[in-house]
């Protein structure tokens, strides 16, 4: 399946499932651009760079878990309660927090050495959240994991995460330069929200390509 099939099924499936992801996922996407607003408030020049950051090892872990969750019972044709999903997400939450830490830690340093690591790590990182969630992987056995399965389908991997982010990373762009700072708290609010809501359609993306690959490796 080449990347814009990948792409066609997750938009379509997406599209067909909104109301049920904004549902399960918009409140705590809410919850933390209230709390990243707030820390920014409360500590203005003072806060440090990676206050953003902890804010998002809070929240990011509950509703991308729940989702994972949601994504993996859809495609056995089941329909779970949110409540259940949350509780779930939250059992999860310890290994699932650590996992972002470290993933977000090698990342930025990767970034930080002249941007194409970070990119690699990016892509062989991929997968490490869907094998925490579905298959009860400990966070460093994850990422073991998905570099293996990663190994062979680099610029596939690459295609889609980037068909995704590149438009997202012009719409943010341009929604800065319509609305410079200082913004309205609740104009920022619906940004920040909606930005963060729109990148979820990654994780369904990456799921369904994670899904594909992991089905190869199993039949090997």
């Amino acid at each position: 399946m080449t990347p814009l099939d990948v792409l066609r099924d997750s938009f379509y499936f997406f599209q067909r499932n909104l109301g049920r992801i904004a549902q399960l996922c918009l409140p705590l996407v809410i919850l933390e651009a209230l709390l990243q607003q707030g820390v920014s408030s409360a500590l203005g020049e003072n806060a440090f760079p990676g206050s953003s950051v902890v804010v998002g090892l809070l929240l990011y872990p509950l509703y991308t878990g729940a989702l994972i969750l949601f994504l993996d019972a859809r495609t056995r044709g089941q329909s779970p309660r949110n409540r259940d999903l949350w509780a779930m997400a939250l059992s999860l939450w310890p290994r699932f927090a650590l996992l972002t830490a470290v993933s977000t830690l090698l990342i930025l340093l990767g970034l930080s050495l002249y941007f194409l690591p970070g990119l690699w790590l990016m892509v062989v990182l991929a997968f490490a959240e869907y094998l925490l969630v579905l298959k009860g992987l400990a966070p460093l056995a994850a990422i073991k994991e998905s570099l293996r399965l990663s190994r062979g389908h680099f610029l596939r991997i690459l295609l889609c995460i980037l068909a995704v982010m590149v438009p997202l990373w012009l719409l943010k762009g341009a929604s800065e330069a319509a609305y410079p700072e200082p913004h309205n708290p609740i104009l920022t609010l619906v940004l920040d929200s909606a930005y963060s809501f729109l990148q979820l359609f990654t994780s369904v993306v990456l799921f369904r390509l994670f899904m594909l690959i992991n089905e190869q490796a199993d039949n090997r």
